[in-house]
């Protein structure tokens, strides 16, 4: 049996849940002065979200079983790959200027909250008394749509692209320890930059695919009961779970983080206060990787592999830049422009240095 709590739109309810989840691990992380649970600690609400939406509509349909059980999917494999990073590593670079000023960790956390909300909506709103109890404006529509098939591959597409760009790196770093100055292009990162990410927008894309049959065929085929139009806008509007995630990804916390400082420490390489010291003289690694200056190499890896979308080095190369940079999303923004920043790069550099001989 279904029940009703706040809303029928479950939206109320799983918030105040959220909420009180983030906050207890804001409280914790700051009063512990520890950053280890963060991302954990979010993959534990992903999966409560999905459960309980699930258990407290009391309808077991394929469709509600399968979005369900794929967001825990997802979320066991995050939280339990996270932790295990983050207790390798004994901590998150992230925090050391956040981590003792609590208004911008609050801050953090308060972002966390809006992410698994935000992103969690197309399975909270698909367990919800509005889409799927015909009292409440739902309908029972049988699984099996040609929306359930193409999001249950493109959720299983994107946790195994996922999951496997995240172990080939963690191998790459920690288990062959390549040569010092060698890029990572091994397995799906020679055919992308950022392979885990696209993966985690792609299973998002497929969950709201698969959550949205309800509001677009409309009408039960054995009682010709259609949708209320609530619930059919509220399934349509789930839209924002993977545009949110695009938005976070792509212009906030995953790239924007990742690309261009990457850039940067190969240009420091070359042209850094330490790179008469040897460290541009680099050794061969892989296929690719003949050059011998490190900024050289970095160059040539991005020119020749994709940011997001997995694409053959051989058809992505020639590709003209309009193509790669607004259709591909290689923005300007995440290039490290040698002209436009690599004096300030220089400069910051030699700061920090001369800081670490004073100290």
């Amino acid at each position: 049996m279904a029940v009703y709590v706040l809303d029928k739109y479950n939206l109320a309810f799983t918030f105040l849940i959220s909420l009180g989840w983030q906050a207890l691990g804001f409280a914790i992380a700051f009063g512990l002065q520890i950053d280890t649970i963060t991302d954990f600690w979010s993959a534990v609400n992903f999966f409560a979200l999905a459960l309980i939406t699930l258990c407290l509509g009391g309808q077991y349909d394929g469709r509600n079983i399968a979005a369900s059980t794929l967001v825990m999917i997802w979320a066991v494999r995050l939280g339990a790959w996270q932790l295990f990073r983050m207790l390798k590593m004994g901590g998150d670079k992230r925090f050391d200027e956040m981590r003792s000023k609590p208004l911008s960790l609050a801050g953090f956390w308060s972002l966390q909250l809006l992410w698994v909300w935000v992103v969690s909506l197309p399975a909270i709103l698909l367990n919800s008394p509005a889409t799927n109890i015909p009292s409440r404006g739902g309908i029972h529509l049988s699984f099996g749509t040609d929306k359930d098939i193409a999001g249950v591959i493109l959720c299983g597409l994107g946790v195994l692209i996922e999951a496997t760009a995240d172990l080939q790196k963690y191998r790459f770093k920690c288990v062959t320890k390549a040569l010092k100055g060698a890029i990572i292009d091994l397995g799906l990162w020679g055919w992308s930059r950022r392979p885990n990410y696209f993966g985690e927008i792609l299973f998002w894309w497929g969950m709201y695919i698969l959550c949205l049959s309800p509001a677009i065929d409309q009408r039960d085929s054995t009682t010709s009961a259609s949708i209320s139009h609530g619930g059919r806008a509220a399934l349509i509007a789930s839209v924002f779970s993977p545009l949110f995630t695009m938005v976070l990804l792509l212009f906030i916390s995953g790239v924007p983080l990742a690309e261009k400082p990457t850039q940067e420490k190969y240009f420091l390489m070359s042209h850094g206060p330490d790179s008469d010291d040897g460290h541009n003289d680099l050794e061969p690694f892989g296929k690719w990787q003949r050059e011998c200056d490190p900024w050289a190499r970095m160059r040539a890896h991005r020119e020749r592999t994709s940011l997001l979308l997995p694409l053959p080095p051989a058809l992505y190369w020639p590709l003209p830049r309009f193509v790669k940079t607004w259709v591909l999303l290689d923005l300007p923004m995440y290039r490290f422009d040698e002209a436009k920043d690599g004096t300030k790069a220089i400069q910051a550099a030699e700061r920090k240095k001369r800081a670490e001989n004073n100290a």
